[in-house]
C-alpha cells in the first residue's frame, strides 16, 4: 500500500530575518522596489514539497513513490533518501542542470519571501506516472506546469484517486486549467489564499466548488482548517505547537498525513486532523524534514486533542 507524490525536489537554503517584512516595504514606493535584509541565520535544508511530503509520510510508516527530478549535485539528496529507506527507482537525474533551489526567508511574523530556480524540475513532465501494483492514491504537489498538466491527466486516466495542491505553482495555470484539474482529482487542498484565488479566478464560491470533488480541504495555519465533505463545511480547530521556530514545510507535513490516513480509507475529516497534529510537529522544528515523531505518538496526540479517529471512508 502506497501514494504516489508528484512534486519538486529541492534544496532550500533558509534564513530568518528578526524584524517585519513590512516595516521596509513601503506600498506608494512598490513600483521603485530596492530592499535589502540583514540576515544573521542561514542554513541550508532538503526540501521541495514531493521531499517533504514523502519525509512526514515515511515517518508515519508509510511506503511514499516519489515521482520528480534531481539535478547533477542532486547526490546528497540520493543519500538522504537511501538513509530514510525512500525508492529513487522513479526519481531522475538530469545531469546537465542544477537541483531546484528555494532561497527562503522568513519574518518574525512568519511572512516569507521566496525565490525558486526549478533548474532539473523543469524536466519532470518527462517521467511519466508508473502503472505500479500497490498505489492506493496520489498527489499533483507543486512542480513545473507540464508535469503537473501531464501527471494529473495520467493519474486520472489510470483511475487513481489523487489529491490536487498546486500550492506555489497556482499562478501557472489559467481558469480553464484548474476547471480540468478539479475535473480530474478526488480530492483538492488549498491554504486560504490560494482557495480565494481559485475561487475568484473560476467565479464560483467554495460549496460549489467542493460539488465537484470527494472534498475540499483550506488549511488556516494555526487555526486548522476548513474541510467540505457531501456539502457540509466542517471547521477543525488548530492545535498549539510546542514553541513556533519555522513554518517552512508545514503544509507539507499535513499532506503527508492526510495521504497516511487516506490510504488507512480514515475519513477526511480525521485525515485532516491528523494533519494538524504533524503541522504542530513541524513548526516547531527547524527545516522541513527534521521533525520526528511516530505514527503512534501522532495517534496519541490526535486522541488527546479530538477523540479516538473513525476509520470510516471519505
Amino acid at each position: 500500500m502506497s501514494s504516489l507524490i508528484c512534486g519538486s525536489l529541492a534544496y532550500d537554503t533558509i534564513s530568518d530575518y528578526p524584524g517585519r517584512f513590512a516595516d521596509h516595504i513601503l506600498p506608494e514606493r512598490i513600483h521603485k522596489l530596492n530592499v535589502a535584509f540583514d540576515i544573521p541565520t542561514l542554513r541550508r535544508e532538503f526540501g521541495g514539497c514531493a521531499g517533504n511530503i514523502a519525509y512526514t509520510l515515511r515517518m508515519l510508516g508509510g511506503e511514499p513513490v516519489v515521482l520528480g527530478v534531481l539535478g547533477r549535485d542532486g547526490g546528497d539528496y540520493e543519500a538522504r533518501l537511501d538513509a530514510l529507506g525512500i525508492a529513487r527507482t522513479h526519481i531522475q537525474v538530469a545531469r546537465d542542470l542544477y537541483t531546484a533551489q528555494a532561497h527562503i526567508m522568513t519574518d518574525r511574523d512568519n511572512n516569507q519571501i521566496t525565490a525558486f530556480h526549478p533548474g532539473a524540475m523543469s524536466r519532470a513532465h518527462l517521467r511519466p506516472v508508473p502503472a505500479l501494483p500497490g498505489l492506493r492514491l496520489g498527489i499533483v504537489a507543486p512542480d513545473a506546469r507540464q508535469a503537473m498538466l501531464d501527471h494529473a491527466a495520467q493519474m486520472a486516466a489510470a483511475g487513481l484517486p489523487f489529491i490536487f495542491d498546486p500550492g506555489q505553482a497556482l499562478g501557472l495555470f489559467d481558469a480553464n486549467d484548474l476547471r480540468l484539474f478539479i475535473a480530474q482529482a478526488s480530492w483538492a487542498v488549498f491554504n486560504d489564499y490560494e482557495a480565494a484565488v481559485v475561487l475568484q479566478r473560476l467565479g464560483i464560491d467554495a460549496e460549489q466548488l467542493a460539488a465537484q470533488l470527494r472534498g475540499l480541504v483550506v488549511t488556516r495555519g494555526a487555526e486548522g482548517c476548513e474541510v467540505w465533505v457531501d456539502g457540509v463545511r466542517t471547521r477543525i480547530d488548530g492545535l498549539a505547537a510546542a514553541q513556533v521556530v519555522d513554518p517552512t514545510g508545514c503544509g507539507d507535513a499535513f499532506r503527508g498525513a492526510l495521504l497516511w490516513a487516506l490510504e488507512r480509507d480514515w475519513s477526511l475529516l480525521d485525515s485532516c486532523r491528523l494533519g494538524n497534529v504533524l503541522g504542530a510537529c513541524k513548526i516547531a522544528c527547524a527545516g522541513p524534514q527534521n521533525h520526528v515523531i511516530t505514527a503512534e505518538a501522532a495517534l496519541a496526540a490526535m486522541r488527546q486533542a479530538y477523540g479516538t479517529p473513525a476509520t470510516a471512508a471519505g
